[in-house]
């Protein structure tokens, strides 16, 4: 142990220590003797945790000075006797903790001596470890001096972490990503804080465990990211809470602190990691802001894992059945993976078959949920299979799947894309009439990415105060971004109109709202896809901003043919007495996707509620009512009108 403590004098010199403070008090308690004598009984028993002292005075590199002031804290923690002792020396009619000066005198150290009481101040080795706390008192030396009850426990041999830390946990999984022999070599030079800029899906956390693993230290992953709160209004307290108790547990573990969601700390994040006594490598969805500190931390960007180490990691977690190139295609953290595979193998076990592909892209939309009423995609996913497109629009929406799947592996070429400031996103505007496919397009490629789909609400965006709209615009990109989820603008025209000549305060506000969606998509690093009935509406500008403008046109006769067979399969069966003429409804009536599918489910309601198989009758009488929600009529001689 640094600075000569001696293993094993523990609680005996403690011990020894109290008996002198009482003789030089003149003996005056008369339970005095007795309670020493009870002490001394209890040493054994007690000396078996000196090992652990000695441990926590080796982990907190302490001096031996330092190690005596803990060892007296100590006692009087674990022993009420001790607790006792130490309340009657300090003053107290009762039991106490011991004060400054108490804690100095028993550590055989004088109470004149400043750089003895230094060994107390609040950037010592005690202090800064998070072993030993100090109470304030009326004066300097009347302060209270104790152990924290994490301590107490992990001498008395409970390795739990505090609550408070359980529930921020992730598993490290290391991964050998471009960077990690730079954090490795920061982490060597002694830098107390090394900054890991993480985008969306990057194995930031991954390459901070491989590290330390390079270097044979162990490491404690903290993600602050599972605080409650957004991360631009983070729980101050609560951030400074958790990080001080990950602190606490890297120091009883030996460990390396990784501390993922680091971004949520901001300007707190420098001084309670300056002040630590273990290494921390943060893992920040942001690049490092130089307001937070004066000094600039060792900073380094991480990569995503390319298709064939996220194939390598879901085969060993899931086996190699179900690291199909759909499940590969998953952007998601080496984290993500491990508590995903684990989840569908263990779904599969209990049913005792093994893991489908299907099993990993029910369970990662589990992971994916949970941002409220936005997020769509829950319940049945939709596939490419229920598209039904004219080929040339449908070869578009399968590219656009194709991109989305591959882009890693581009961004592992080279800097092909997210130059000059740009996102490495990919962006793509769904335009054509009401009905046509749009909407079920997004869905379709959130399904065959196993994403899921962030419908905005504009409701919740729009604001009538002047900058609202564009920070709510913010956190949606955010909070998409972090949930590795589609975001899908409908009705994208109502936001992303084009700018018009300013003739008042309001349209000069308006062309600020739209020129911050053009940055702000320029810089997305996600998925994003608007659809809009108008596409002359949107402001011109967008369309140096998007990757894929797939027009969805109204059907021709063939396609309303598919659509007709498509939605009337999904029914269990159709009355063979009144068959269902879909060349007639083909050719007859002029009607797009989205009023087919609502034809075909009001004629399903009305052959339930009459108790007969769905027929023909049903169908005429559905699409009559549709024809007249619409505001048209149904004037081909060919067509009989309902009876």
């Amino acid at each position: 142990m640094p600075g000569g403590a001696v293993p094993g004098v523990w609680p005996q010199d403690t011990i020894d220590a109290l008996d002198a403070a009482v003789a030089r008090r003149g003996g005056s308690w008369a339970d005095a003797t007795t309670a020493l004598a009870a002490l001394r009984a209890d040493a054994p028993g007690l000396a078996a945790l000196a090992p652990r002292l000695d441990d926590l005075a080796d982990a907190g590199a302490l001096t031996g000075l330092d190690a005596r002031l803990l060892g007296v804290a100590l006692l009087a923690e674990v022993h009420p006797v001790a607790h006792l002792l130490t309340g009657l020396l300090a003053g107290d009619t009762g039991a106490g903790r011991p004060t400054r000066a108490l804690a100095l005198e028993l550590a055989g150290a004088s109470v004149a001596d400043g750089a003895a009481h230094a060994r107390l101040s609040a950037r010592a080795p005690l202090r800064r470890a998070g072993l030993l706390r100090v109470e304030a008192g009326d004066t300097w030396s009347t302060g209270r001096v104790g152990v924290p009850g994490r301590v107490v426990g992990h001498v008395l041999g409970h390795r739990d972490a505090a609550p408070v830390v359980q529930d921020l946990l992730v598993e490290a999984v290391p991964v050998d990503a471009p960077g990690h022999e730079e954090v490795a070599a920061a982490l060597t030079a002694g830098e107390p804080l090394v900054w890991v800029h993480a985008p969306t899906g990057a194995a930031g956390t991954g390459l901070a465990a491989a590290a330390c693993r390079s270097l044979d230290v162990a490491c404690l992953v903290v993600d602050l990211g599972r605080l409650p709160g957004r991360d631009d209004a983070p729980d101050a307290a609560a951030v400074r809470t958790a990080v001080e108790a990950a602190l606490l547990e890297a120091v009883l573990g030996r460990a390396v602190l990784v501390l993922a969601g680091a971004h949520r700390a901001g300007p707190a994040l420098d001084g309670l990691v300056r002040a630590a006594a273990v290494p921390v490598v943060a893992v920040g969805a942001t690049v490092w802001d130089p307001r937070w500190a004066p000094a600039l931390p060792p900073t380094v960007t991480a990569g995503r894992l390319t298709l064939a180490q996220r194939a390598s990691r879901w085969a060993a977690v899931t086996g190699p059945d179900a690291a199909t190139p759909d499940v590969v295609a998953l952007r998601m953290t080496p984290e993500e993976i491990v508590a995903v595979g684990r989840r569908a193998r263990a779904d599969a076990d209990r049913e005792g078959r093994d893991v489908r592909p299907d099993d990993v892209r029910r369970t990662a939309r589990r992971l994916g949920g949970g941002a409220g009423s936005r997020v769509r995609g829950h319940g049945t996913p939709a596939t490419l299979a229920d598209l039904v497109l004219p080929d040339h629009t449908r070869r578009e929406v399968e590219r656009l799947v194709a991109w989305a799947q591959h882009r890693d592996d581009v961004l592992a070429l080279g800097d092909l894309q997210g130059k000059g400031g740009k996102g490495t996103g990919i962006s793509a505007l769904f335009s054509g009439s009401p009905g046509t496919g749009k909407t079920l397009a997004a869905h379709v490629v959130a399904g065959a990415l196993g994403m899921d789909l962030f419908q905005v609400d504009l409701s919740a965006v729009v604001d009538k105060y002047i900058g609202e709209t564009e920070k709510n615009l913010e956190r949606v990109f955010q909070q998409a971004e972090s949930l590795n989820a589609i975001l899908f603008f409908d009705e994208a025209d109502a936001l992303f109109g084009s700018r018009s000549a300013v003739t008042d305060a309001k349209d000069r506000y308006a062309n600020q709202e739209v020129a911050y969606l053009l940055q702000r998509m320029e810089a997305a690093e996600g998925l994003t896809v608007l659809a809009t009935n108008l596409r002359g509406n949107l402001d011109p500008a967008f369309a140096r901003r998007l990757h894929f403008m797939i027009h969805f046109p109204d059907p021709d006769e063939p396609t309303r043919r598919a659509l007709w067979e498509h939605h009337l399969a999904q029914l269990p069966g159709t009355d063979p007495d009144d068959p269902v003429d879909v060349d007639l409804l083909a050719g007859v009536l002029d009607l797009c996707g989205g009023d087919i599918r609502n034809v075909v489910l009001a004629a399903a309601y009305d052959a339930i509620a009459a108790r007969t198989p769905p027929g023909m009758r049903h169908v005429r009488a559905a699409t009559e009512r549709e024809v007249a929600k619409l505001g048209r009529r149904v004037t081909d001689p060919r067509w009989v009108p309902a009876s």
